[in-house]
């Protein structure tokens, strides 16, 4: 049976949701990754086009609230929070042997410019979350 990961920021719209992909990618094999928000908005197509870069497509990704997960009873191996520090004490404490983790990113919502200055920014916080994900999937397995 996979662990179940779950990945949580505000929105979901971005950097929860490229989390949750690259878990999926990458070590979908041993992980079963889902990514939720506590005020979900709109999926960001920044978000979409720096992962198509990739080969992955979430085009077709829905944002989810964490509290209706929740309130859903599934337990998850690890819940990670991807936000800023004050939002991921918001977390709520999920049933079950659950190991609580906190990965800080930059928001891509956030970010000021063109298109394509903002697209190169979501870019690098992509490979951000890619190299942590890699990272994370090599010790987790390693349990």
């Amino acid at each position: 049976m996979k662990a179940r990961v779950l990945f949580v920021c505000i929105h979901n719209s971005a950097r929860s949701q490229m989390a949750e992909a690259f878990v999926n990618h990458h070590c979908g094999d041993r992980f079963e990754a889902h990514s939720a928000g506590f005020e979900p908005g709109t999926l960001n197509p920044l978000a979409v086009d720096a992962l198509r870069e990739k080969g992955i497509d979430i085009s077709k990704n829905t944002t989810k609230s964490v509290f209706d997960l929740f309130k859903t009873g599934v337990t998850y191996s690890y819940v990670i929070t991807v936000c800023d520090e004050a939002s991921a004490e918001r977390c709520p404490i999920f049933p079950g042997i659950t190991t609580r983790d906190h990965w800080s990113f930059a928001d891509p919502s956030a970010l000021k410019g063109s298109y394509e200055e903002k697209l190169a920014r979501t870019c690098e916080i992509r490979d951000e979350i890619e190299r942590k994900i890699l990272d994370w999937c090599k010790v987790s397995c390693a349990r």
